[in-house]
């Protein structure tokens, strides 16, 4: 495998990314921070979008929301204009599958193939290259690619046609918010009726309740600690794809339709950008727990 590879995008899951990317293949990147950029040590910079799509053979994208993957992929000075025949766009970001299929046919007229990878894990997948990787492509598309991919996915799975990515994503992330949520009110009624929620946890890790979030909500709840690998902003962005996925197609998602409003809840009281744990905070207040003042 010689092609050529762009990462367009070094955020918190872009940047790890990248950089298990950069040591295995010539990889170019590009952000529009410059010091992300200069972070992957092993890595080309590019100085834009332009440059790392007329560069690479592949080109991957981990961008924070559908507007922006849609800018970058078809906007004025997007990919469109610049990627040849031959090449291939993989977008790993969380972008609404109606977005990912009006991408892949625009690109599809250019002989650009397209598979939308979105990815589930949090920071610590990403800088372990333990992702799970959700993608949506022809056979023969995913066939060629998906190697590259594992690069940072523990595992690599076709759920179908162009979009059946994001809509794994959204079914994904649909799971993670109600666990955070429930989490996060479990924990409240447990201490206010006395546990420690460090025993409460050691209690229930090994059981039925014991699940990667909760590995993730209960320490950061114990610890307070509410600095971000994912965020309740980025959470909050991905729960409103679902729910207007859902409400397209007239089904209902009662359970998604609650846990957006404490996310909702939990931004209008300006958390939006800690960590998903950090909604415990809405019980403490309501509740009195002592240690509720705490933001951060």
């Amino acid at each position: 495998m010689s092609e050529k590879i762009g990462f367009i995008g070094l955020g918190i899951m872009g940047g790890h990314m990248a950089r298990h990317m950069s040591e295995r293949y010539d990889l170019m990147v590009f952000d529009i921070d410059p010091v992300k950029v200069s972070a992957i040590e092993k890595a080309k910079r590019g100085e834009s979008v332009a440059e790392v799509g007329g560069y690479a053979d592949i080109v991957l994208l981990s961008l924070p929301t559908s507007p922006i993957v849609r800018q970058v992929a078809l906007g004025d000075d997007g990919l469109i204009g610049i990627m040849e025949k031959g090449k291939v766009l993989i977008d790993t970001s969380t972008t609404e599958p109606a977005i990912s299929r009006e991408i892949a046919s625009r690109f599809t007229e250019r002989g650009v193939d397209f598979m939308d990878a979105p990815v589930s894990g949090g920071e610590g997948g990403a800088r372990n290259a333990a992702l799970a990787v959700m993608a949506g492509a022809d056979q023969q598309v995913f066939d060629r690619y998906s190697p590259y991919l594992k690069a940072f996915g523990k595992s690599v799975v076709r759920v179908g046609e162009i979009g059946a990515g994001g809509v794994a994503k959204l079914v994904n992330n649909m799971i993670v918010g109600s666990a955070f949520a429930v989490i996060a009110e479990s924990f409240a009624l447990g201490m206010k009726n006395g546990l420690d929620p460090a025993v409460l946890y050691d209690a229930i890790k090994d059981g039925w309740a014991g699940s990667m979030v909760l590995n993730v909500a209960a320490p950061g709840i114990i610890a307070r600690n509410f600095v971000p690998g994912g965020s309740i902003d980025v959470l909050f962005k991905d729960i409103g794809y679902a729910l207007s996925l859902a409400r397209s197609q007239n089904i209902p998602v009662p359970m998604t339709a609650m846990v957006d409003e404490i996310f909702k809840a939990a931004r209008a009281t300006g958390r939006g950008p800690m960590a998903q744990q950090v909604i415990i905070q809405l019980w403490e207040d309501l509740l009195g727990l002592n240690n509720g003042g705490n933001r951060g």
